[in-house]
């Protein structure tokens, strides 16, 4: 597989023998993002234990002509420029074979809101090729041709699809075995059980005049369960009532 790795990037090349790795691959502009924070904290010690591996495609190898163009003007007029399809698609087929499992994801803000659910199975899978877009968009025939899975992390606009990948593989690299110290470390968190978390507490346990709600301290864990749940559910009515009546 032609990569061009940027600084500290970890690439594994696939060895039968070894267990299977929780495997990213990025296809962007810019290799020398990544691995960016996760070389960091509890992303980084995995990257170096090698629970989990890291590859990029730099687009710009596969331009075409002296300048290496990886854009065109849109088809119909308009503001901007558009990733070209067979400039895209030669740089996802040189990231991915075709028997390839992984799910291919275009970061893109029209796509399918990224959620702790989905999170959660692609944690569970062999991991993921991720598209990094620019400009005004991907040529629609590349997400088609090479079944793209458009991903959303909010409503709002990037520069390009490089931080939303990053934000992605965050969100689903601590959720493998072995990254986090407590396996509850990730089941006890917002969206985990369609509510938003209840509020935290630790020493001091008086901080300027603000004490610890009596339920932490008594050391009755039925009544401190029901009472994170009873927060749980005043926030997320307050924050988020989407939440509660999804429809």
């Amino acid at each position: 597989m032609s990569t061009s790795p940027g600084p500290n990037i970890v690439t594994l090349p696939a060895d039968p023998a070894q267990p299977a790795l929780w495997r990213a691959s990025v296809v962007t502009l810019f290799p020398q993002m990544f691995p960016g924070p996760l070389g960091l904290s509890l992303a980084g010690d995995a990257l170096r234990r090698e629970v989990w591996s890291l590859s990029t495609q730099d687009l710009r190898e596969h331009g075409l002509g002296r300048h290496r163009a990886v854009d065109d003007t849109p088809a119909g007029g308009g503001p901007g420029m558009v990733l070209r399809a067979d400039v895209l698609a030669a740089a996802i087929d040189g990231a991915s074979g075709p028997d390839d499992p992984r799910p291919r994801l275009l970061l893109s803000p029209r796509g399918r809101p990224l959620t702790q659910a989905r999170v959660r199975d692609l944690a569970a899978g062999p991991g993921v090729l991720l598209v990094c877009g620019r400009f005004e968009g991907v040529d629609e025939r590349v997400i088609e041709g090479r079944g793209l899975e458009e991903v959303s992390i909010g409503d709002y606009i990037l520069s390009g699809g490089e931080l939303a990948a990053l934000v992605l593989l965050d969100a689903c690299i601590r959720l493998l075995p072995g990254v986090m110290g407590k396996d509850e470390s990730g089941t006890e968190e917002s969206f985990e059980s369609g509510l938003l978390e209840y509020p935290h507490y630790t020493r001091p346990r008086d901080w300027e005049g603000r004490g610890i709600p009596e339920v932490l301290t008594g050391g009755n864990h039925k009544a401190i369960a029901a009472w994170r749940r009873e927060q749980s559910l005043r926030l997320t009515k307050a924050r988020r009532p989407d939440l509660l009546d999804p429809a």
